[in-house]
C-alpha cells in the first residue's frame, strides 16, 4: 500500500473515532443543568456506576426504574394514556422501541455522539438509536468440558454425549431464545431448513434443563449442574473467575439489538438528551463493556472476554408477537 493512501487511511479512521466522541454542546449541557434531573425508564442490569458517573460528570440525577420486557410497553402506555408520564429517557429491546415508535411514544432526537455508529444501528426517522447486542453464546464450564468437546458448531449440540447436560431459557415462552432459533434458520446457518430442524430436534432429544430466561441459564453451568448452556457471553464477565468460557463456533454469534430514545412529551427533555449522549459515549460504553460484559456499538470497544473483539456478532430481526406466539407453539411441542 502507498505511504500516502495509509495516510489518509490513518487520518479518516481517526476523524471516525473522533466523530464518535463528539461532545454534548454547552448550551444543552446548561439546560439540562437547569431541569436537574431524569426519570430513565430500562430493563438492563448492573449499570448504577453508569448512572453514577453522569451525575459525577454534569451534576444531573439518572433516576432509574426497572421494569421487565413483558411489562415495558403496557406500563408506558397506561402512564402516557394517564397524562401522567415520568420517564424522558426509555431503553429497550429494539422490538419494543419500535412498538412505542408506532404508538407515538417517542421523539426524534440524534445524538453526535452516534456519528461513528454502524449506519443500520440508526433509526431512519432518527428516534432509535440502537447502542448494543444482547448477543447469545454457548456458554461451558471449562473445568468439565475437555477442550477436545468444546463445541465447532451450533450443530454440535445435537450430539448425544450432551445429553441431560444443556442448560437454555424455555423455547416455548422466552422471546429471545425463540427470535435465536428461528434466526438460526432465516440467516441460513446450516445451509438448508433441513438441516436446521434436525438441529432444533437433535437439541430437543438432549433434553436440555429449560429455565425461564437467560437469567437463570449460567449458575447450573459454574456450578457443575450442567456442562453447557445456550447463554449469554456477559456472565463470564458478572461471574468472574467462575470457570465459563465461550465456545468459538464458525458460525456468527446472533442477538437481540438494544436501543435508547427520548420519550415523547419527555418531562426533561435536555436531560434526557444529555443522558443519551452520554449513554452513548466512550466512557458509558467502556462501563457496559468492561463492567457489565455488554456487546457494545460503540467504535473499537470490546468486553474483556478472549476472542470476542473478533467475533462477527449480528442483529435478529425483529418478530412480530403474533410470530412469536406462533414458534412458542411449535418449540413447546417439540422440547416437551
Amino acid at each position: 500500500m502507498h505511504k500516502g493512501t495509509k495516510l489518509l487511511l490513518a487520518m479518516l479512521a481517526t476523524f471516525a473515532v473522533g466523530a464518535a466522541w463528539a461532545q454534548s454542546s454547552p448550551e444543552l449541557v446548561a439546560a439540562a443543568q437547569a431541569e436537574g434531573s431524569l426519570e430513565y425508564y430500562a430493563n438492563i442490569t448492573a449499570i448504577d456506576p453508569v448512572l453514577q458517573a453522569f451525575a459525577a460528570e454534569y451534576g444531573v440525577d439518572a433516576n432509574y426504574t426497572r421494569i421487565s420486557t413483558e411489562g415495558f410497553a403496557a406500563t408506558l402506555l397506561t402512564e402516557f394514556q394517564a397524562g401522567r408520564q415520568l420517564a424522558s429517557v426509555l431503553q429497550a429491546p429494539l422490538p419494543l422501541l419500535e412498538i412505542l415508535k408506532e404508538f407515538g411514544l417517542l421523539q426524534e432526537y440524534v445524538s453526535p455522539v452516534a456519528a461513528g455508529y454502524p449506519d443500520w444501528s440508526k433509526d431512519p426517522d432518527g428516534m432509535i438509536q440502537q447502542f448494543g447486542i444482547e448477543y447469545v453464546a454457548l456458554i461451558y464450564n471449562t473445568e468439565l468440558v475437555a477442550a477436545e468437546d468444546v463445541p465447532t458448531s451450533y450443530m454440535d449440540l445435537t450430539d448425544p454425549k450432551w445429553a441431560g447436560k444443556i442448560v437454555m431459557a424455555n423455547p416455548a415462552s422466552h422471546a429471545t431464545t425463540i427470535q435465536w432459533l428461528v434466526g438460526l434458520k432465516d440467516h441460513d446457518v446450516f445451509g438448508s431448513e433441513d438441516a436446521w430442524w434436525e438441529f432444533v430436534r437433535g437439541l430437543a432429544a438432549n433434553r436440555p434443563m429449560l429455565v425461564a430466561s437467560f437469567g437463570p441459564t449460567p449458575g447450573p453451568i459454574s456450578s457443575g449442574e450442567m456442562h453447557i448452556g445456550i447463554s449469554m457471553p456477559k456472565y463470564i464477565v458478572t461471574l468472574a473467575p467462575a470457570p465459563l468460557d465461550w465456545a468459538r463456533v464458525s458460525e456468527p454469534m446472533f442477538g437481540t439489538p438494544r436501543g435508547i430514545a427520548l420519550a415523547a412529551g419527555a418531562p426533561a427533555p435536555n436531560a434526557g438528551k444529555l443522558f443519551i449522549d452520554f449513554w452513548l459515549g466512550q466512557e458509558s460504553s467502556q462501563i457496559l463493556a468492561e463492567q457489565v460484559g455488554e456487546y457494545v456499538l460503540a467504535p473499537g470497544v470490546y468486553p474483556p472476554i478472549p476472542g470476542i473483539d473478533g467475533a462477527t456478532v449480528m442483529p435478529l430481526a425483529s418478530m412480530t408477537d403474533e410470530e412469536i406466539a406462533e414458534w412458542g407453539e411449535v418449540f413447546a411441542d417439540i422440547f416437551r
